[in-house]
């Protein structure tokens, strides 16, 4: 039997993973990529709008318009929320938006200018249930996710209210977890704590936000290469960070330089040329999951 999510078993295999954006916000949408190149779909509320129905929608359309070829019930999608990491403060302010948007049964939530330790191991503890104990103790407490959005969630995934209970916590933290939280480590302030955010346990991947660390660094206009020297740093030191936690690294990609991408430790080339970046990713790991 395949994991619930397609995109967490990847990794698992150590297989990188290829994103896309959901298209149209609908179930007409969802129902349309339910057969995506992709292993999971971005869906941004950080510059977007916020509409819970909207995601509620699509989610019922990839139902419909599953399963996928690799046999998984959907294709996992994972929300850029809409508040940044910047004080614990800050992030258990907004906690009532990371239970809105785990009752809609998505599979994994991205934090944005994700500053401090403290801000981050709030994430980690707000998106957990308070009896899913796996890293307690070695830099999170007690999970503070409550009761009341289980039953939808679980019907989205297709298992049992209980089961998804067990299964809705962070991979790799728990091996057996179906969520992935992920960070962007995306300016200056955010980069000078990026070894001790990388610690906190129960984040599965992680990206440098180019856009917004080149903002921060005085390069207003710098999203792509070539970068210069200070971005370049930057990206080396969040990559670094990575790697000595074992956490994946997102990083743009394209078709002339995926492969250098995975050799250099990228397991989340974001393919800005589509599913032909993907294609020649999935050549050279010998990918065998179907798409």
């Amino acid at each position: 039997m395949p994991r619930i999510n397609k995109a967490a078993q990847l990794l698992a295999e150590g297989q990188p993973i290829y994103p896309t954006g959901p298209g149209e916000r609908s179930y007409e949408g969802g129902k349309a990529l339910a057969k995506t190149w992709a292993d999971y779909i971005v869906w941004d509320i950080e510059h977007s709008p916020f509409d819970m129905n909207a995601l509620g929608a699509f989610m019922r359309g990839l139902i419909d318009g599953g399963p996928t070829a690799s046999g998984h019930r959907t294709v996992p999608v994972i929300v850029t929320l809409p508040f940044d990491g910047i004080t614990e403060d800050a992030v258990r302010t907004n906690s009532w938006v990371i239970k809105q948007v785990l009752a809609t049964g998505v599979h994994g939530l991205l934090l944005c200018h994700a500053e401090t330790p403290d801000a981050v191991r709030a994430f980690v503890e707000c998106s957990r249930y308070p009896f899913n104990t796996i890293g307690i103790g070695r830099g999170v407490g007690d999970g503070r996710r409550g009761g009341g959005g289980q039953a939808h969630a679980a019907e989205v995934w297709g298992v049992l209210t209980r089961e998804y209970l067990d299964l809705a916590d962070p991979w790799p933290v728990n091996p057996n977890g179906e969520l992935l939280l992920g960070l962007k480590i995306e300016n200056k302030r955010a980069l000078s704590n990026v070894e001790a955010t990388m610690r906190v346990p129960g984040i599965s991947f992680a990206e440098w936000g180019p856009g917004d660390m080149g903002m921060s660094l005085g390069f207003p206009d710098n999203h792509d290469e070539p970068y210069p020297p200070a971005m370049v740093d930057a990206r080396t030191r969040v990559l670094a960070a990575c790697k000595a936690n074992g956490i994946a690294f997102l990083s743009g990609a394209y078709e002339r330089d995926v492969v250098d991408c995975i050799k250099e430790g990228v397991m989340i080339p974001t393919p800005r040329e589509g599913k032909r970046v993907a294609d020649a990713g999935r050549a050279y790991t010998k990918r065998i999951m179907p798409v």
